[in-house]
């Protein structure tokens, strides 16, 4: 399963890419806004940065200036995926950029008759969101799983990207599915190397050593 950091920030992503922990970055408008930075010069950083797709999201909500907003972004690097939301107007742009040759990432996904329909569009990715359906008491993770079924009954190769990841159970989870991509903040991607289990035989492997005396440094 492929990780993707959800953020703009380059510090922090720098970090984890270092470590090997990042495939690709999602990114929207108002994380970028947080960081006080142009919406351009950010992404172009990241996909300097970053090998993998990143997902830079367009702002309009009618087709034609989605399409101008999407060509626009995907001018600032090769590995743009253009983010589009899943609407009338978001599909018919996924169908005109795919048909171009371009990424796009099909966003705020909560069915799976709208995972249906955006890869018969064409989708790159779909991006189902866990954590904002299990905010009305609807487990998301049975989202992942109902996509996961009616793509590898059909042979669509629109690649499941679950986001709204706001725990580590949620990887798990989605990671035993068969999601191919979680998108996750990086203290999200953290917290997954974290057990109290670890924290506990650590502290009592460095008690048993300070009593010995020896360094090996």
């Amino acid at each position: 399963m492929k990780f993707f950091v959800d953020t703009a920030d380059v510090a922090a992503i720098s970090e984890l890419n270092d470590l090997g922990f990042v495939d690709g970055v999602t990114t929207n408008p108002s994380l970028i806004m947080k960081s006080g930075r142009d919406i351009l010069e950010v992404t172009k950083e990241i996909c300097d940065l970053i090998d993998g797709p990143v997902s830079a999201e367009v702002t309009a909500t009618e087709a034609d200036d989605m399409i101008a907003e999407g060509r626009k972004l995907a001018k600032i690097a090769d590995n743009i995926a253009v983010k589009v939301p899943l609407t009338w107007a978001g599909l018919k742009t996924c169908k005109t950029l795919t048909d171009e040759g371009r990424m796009v990432n099909v966003t705020l996904c909560f069915s799976a008759n709208q995972a249906l329909l955006a890869a018969k569009a064409g989708a790159s990715f779909i991006s189902p969101f866990i954590g904002r359906l299990d905010d009305i008491n609807i487990d998301g993770i049975d989202l992942i799983a109902d996509i996961r079924t009616i793509y590898d009954n059909y042979g669509y190769g629109t690649e499941i990207l679950a986001a709204s990841i706001r725990t580590v159970n949620h990887v798990s989870d989605c990671a035993r599915i068969g999601a191919d991509v979680i998108t996750a903040p990086p203290e999200v991607l953290k917290k997954l190397a974290s057990h109290p289990l670890t924290d506990a035989g650590l502290a009592s492997f460095m008690a048993d050593w300070a009593k010995t005396g020896q360094k090996i440094l």
